[in-house]
């Protein structure tokens, strides 16, 4: 008899490695310090609204994770902008949909069930009367969003309830939009 070794196939749903996150888990409820995250970004204006924001780099536990990305936002023609991109209230809402999207697909990875389609439509209203500092009794930003999650797969309505709890329980954004964050500012003029 020959001894052959066999690799181990991973446990991939919806595209997720089930047994890293699993193992993540573990070792972060064994060694706290190897959950604590650390996330930045640096935004420069480009002239007119155009501002451009570049992320170089996060931590997870004490490891530093290099990245190059570039994020360009803009304000429509219409508030002085170009129009050249997503403006910050579009990058706010895309931010909450998509660490909620990122919650759906683990969390339904981690309990088995494939995702076929998942879509989240949010939306809300600004009035400008606020952000034109015109009324200091309006809001300036958004007093409510509205969002719908589309959801179909191989689990029960009732299994996706408890998957969509547990998304708005645990996600980072849902979380840091429906509760205060303490804003910390530093000003400094050159």
């Amino acid at each position: 008899m020959s001894s052959v070794a066999t690799a181990e196939v991973p446990n991939i749903v919806n595209g997720i490695d089930v047994d890293a996150v699993t193992a993540l888990a573990g070792e972060v409820a064994n060694n706290p310090a190897a959950g604590q995250t650390h996330w930045q970004v640096t935004s420069s204006w480009q002239g007119q609204t155009h501002n451009r924001t570049r992320v170089t780099s996060s931590s997870l536990g004490s490891e530093e994770i290099k990245k190059d990305f570039t994020i360009d936002i803009d304000e429509p023609a219409e508030l002085g902008g170009g129009n050249q991109y997503a403006n910050p209230q579009e990058y706010l809402m895309a931010a909450l949909n998509s660490c909620m999207m990122v919650g759906y697909t683990a969390l339904c990875a981690l309990n088995g069930i494939r995702i076929d389609k998942l879509e989240i439509h949010t939306e809300g209203d600004i009035d400008l009367r606020g952000f034109l500092g015109i009324d200091p009794d309006v809001p300036a930003g958004y007093e409510n969003l509205d969002y719908t999650v589309t959801i179909s797969g191989d689990a029960s309505t009732e299994e996706f309830e408890n998957i969509h709890q547990m998304v708005m329980a645990t996600s980072p954004n849902y979380y840091n939009l429906t509760r205060a964050v303490m804003l910390n500012p530093t000003f400094v003029v050159e």
